[in-house]
């Protein structure tokens, strides 16, 4: 796994409702099988969970540079998305695939990744966030359409 997008010698920061549990406890369990520092906010089992409390924990710890970037689960993605989108600084992006995935860096500076659960395979999910991580912002053009995405 190519770690060059970003700082990882911050934590990466990981959460997701109960539709997501499984699959945040596999993505968590992947990157430290990779030597990274995962930080998971919850959820902590399959019980009942509100998405939006989660998704604001990892938008949180990203917005403030306390973690790299974040990975979010539910069960379609959009829930964690739409929240999270709603910090400061915040690019999270629903992913269905690794290209995808790879896209949102490359071209939309995404700091955070938004999976849906109940749609995807573990593997598939794995691939995801190989792409997302190993992803360099291509900056040019793209950094002008970035740049007029309001942060605040």
């Amino acid at each position: 796994m190519d770690h060059s997008a970003f700082n990882l010698f911050l934590p990466v920061a990981v959460g997701s409702d109960h539709a997501g549990f499984e699959y945040k406890e596999d993505i968590r369990a992947f990157l430290a099988s990779k030597g990274l520092t995962v930080k998971d906010f919850g959820a902590h089992s399959t019980d009942s969970a509100d998405y939006p409390d989660h998704a604001h924990a990892v938008a949180d710890a990203v917005e403030k540079g306390e973690c790299a970037f974040g990975i979010l689960f539910c069960g379609s993605g959009n829930g964690v998305a739409m929240a999270a989108n709603k910090h400061a600084g915040i690019r999270a992006a629903l992913c269905w695939n690794p290209a995808i995935a790879e896209l949102s860096r490359a071209h939309n500076d995404a700091n955070v990744l938004c999976i849906p659960a109940r749609y995807i395979s573990h593997e598939i999910s794995r691939q995801m966030v190989e792409q997302f991580i190993g992803t360099e912002f291509e900056g040019g053009r793209h950094a002008r359409r970035v740049g007029k995405i309001p942060c605040g």
